[in-house]
């Protein structure tokens, strides 16, 4: 995105709040929040989600402490999120193709647990094998389900790699869109 386009999608009044709900396998509530729709390029929607955002989870809730922009691609089995320092600065969500209600003002995916994980200056790390691992057996993922989710996070541990040989999203076009988040 260039720096024309994130100037004018700053200035956009007409900005859309979109309702992002991620659920577990079971149908637990896992995360809750309100984000603005920033905008959409080559990689999917952008949405950007402030500091001191309410989350609700069946777990309990609690306030988002960074600000962060959510990509959601087309058709993929993740979504990414980037984050402002000192959090993560990409976390990517395996799940199953998030989906949009009729007027695009819902978002609803179910995470299956695998998790991609980069700190600022560190590399790609998966997270939450244990917890797939438990999940698969105690809510039954299909294997076509577990074959997906473990081919999905090692496509997304290779592109999210900081050492030069990543690609984007990943490298850098997350920076201008988390630059809108207010």
């Amino acid at each position: 995105m260039t720096a024309e386009r994130a100037r004018a999608a700053r200035a956009d009044p007409d900005r859309t709040s979109v309702q992002v709900e991620f659920r577990k396998y079971d149908g637990r509530l896992s995360a809750r929040w309100t984000a603005d729709r920033l905008g959409e390029d080559e990689h999917g929607v952008w949405l950007g989600t402030a500091r001191g955002v309410a989350v609700e989870a069946d777990a309990g809730g609690w306030t988002n402490r960074f600000a962060h922009v959510l990509l959601v691609p087309d058709g993929r089995w993740w979504t990414a999120t980037f984050c402002a320092a000192p959090a993560p600065e990409v976390y990517c969500d395996v799940c199953t193709v998030p989906e949009w209600n009729a007027d695009r003002t819902v978002l609803r995916t179910v995470d299956l647990d695998l998790d991609v994980v980069r700190s600022p200056g560190g590399e790609a790390r998966l997270k939450d094998e244990d917890e797939f691992a438990e999940h698969r057996l105690t809510y039954g993922y299909p294997d076509d389900v577990v074959s997906r989710a473990r081919r999905t996070a090692a496509r997304l541990l290779e592109a999210a790699r900081l050492d030069g040989h990543g690609t984007e999203p990943f490298v850098s076009a997350w920076r201008p869109w988390l630059d809108l988040v207010g």
